[in-house]
């Protein structure tokens, strides 16, 4: 009598290797049917309408090397973390090992040696990603300073934050002298817990590096009768002069739109002057730190 056969793997909850389906007798031709996916060389899942970076991510595990971690731009994107367009458009799972080991080397992956401490890494997301702090540390390399300042800015929020100023500061000194350290030890001293976009965090660190005094951020404000006014992204309140971000949303929602002229004429009655910005400004900044500054020559004199 033969043995018998191991079952067929149809449609199994995970990515599997060729070499484990074919082990467990499904043949050649069923993995190249259309109900299979070919994520990675040597590796099938089931077909999904959409693929999201977790699926990605656990589609990679059965070739994942020993001691491998998903980290930069992947570990970025797991922690929601803002980046900018040319890096968040990108598919590639960054993966690092140990610096004795050899880099992943595999179409649509971009390998990493590095020294990974205890420290650096979780199984949070069910499988090995570097840490939010060591994650703001190896993203150093690939961001501007204003950029990584807006990330650090998100990673300490008081709202929802993942993890403290100080974990930052720690990771910075054990982070050692690589690429991208000066920036680190730049932005540290530019984070700011109360901010609440990446765009007003880009805001306030161009004004910063201008020369200008550090803007007040998210500062609430009230009339003389104690009415609540606003929140401020940025402002200079001994001047009453406030600096607001429109994103497009702020065109596009008639809502949002409506609000935010009531806000304004609300504020311009308590004697504030309010100084609006949008994407442009951020892709040429000297036109308004120029305004700005004329500005505030202007108010302090």
């Amino acid at each position: 009598m033969s043995p018998r056969r191991a079952a067929p793997i149809v449609h199994p909850n995970r990515a599997f290797s060729v070499g484990e389906a074919q082990r467990h007798g499904v043949s050649r031709q069923r993995l190249r049917a259309a109900d299979f996916e070919k994520p990675f060389y040597g590796i099938r899942a089931a077909t999904r309408p959409m693929s999201f970076l977790d699926d990605r991510c656990r589609d990679f595990l059965p070739r994942m090397p020993l001691g491998g971690v998903y980290s930069h731009v992947t570990a970025a994107g797991l922690y929601s973390m803002p980046l900018p367009s040319r890096l968040s458009g990108r598919t590639e799972l960054h993966i690092s090992v140990p610096s004795e080991r050899r880099a992943v080397d595999a179409k649509g992956i971009i390998g990493h040696r590095t020294t990974l401490g205890h420290r650096d890494s979780d199984r949070r997301f069910g499988y090995l990603v570097t840490t939010p702090e060591r994650t703001w540390c190896d993203l150093a390399a690939m961001l501007t300073l204003p950029e990584l300042v807006a990330v650090g800015d998100k990673l300490i929020a008081r709202r929802l934050p993942q993890c403290r100023k100080e974990n930052l500061t720690g990771a910075v000194e054990r982070h050692g002298p690589r690429r991208g350290v000066r920036n680190l030890r730049r932005a540290i001293d530019l984070l700011s817990d109360r901010a609440e976009s990446p765009r007003e965090s880009l805001l306030r660190v161009a004004i910063i590096l201008a020369g200008l005094p550090a803007p007040t951020v998210n500062k609430s404000v009230f009339d003389a009768s104690g009415r609540f006014l606003g929140r401020l992204d940025l402002s200079y309140p001994h001047l009453k002069l406030s600096m607001e971000y429109q994103g497009d949303h702020h065109r596009t929602d008639r809502v949002q739109w409506q609000r935010d002229i009531a806000r304004t004429r609300a504020l311009q009655a308590a004697g504030w002057t309010e100084l609006q910005f949008t994407q442009a400004d951020l892709d040429n900044p000297a036109g308004f730190i120029a305004q700005l500054r004329f500005i505030l020559a202007r108010l302090t004199h």
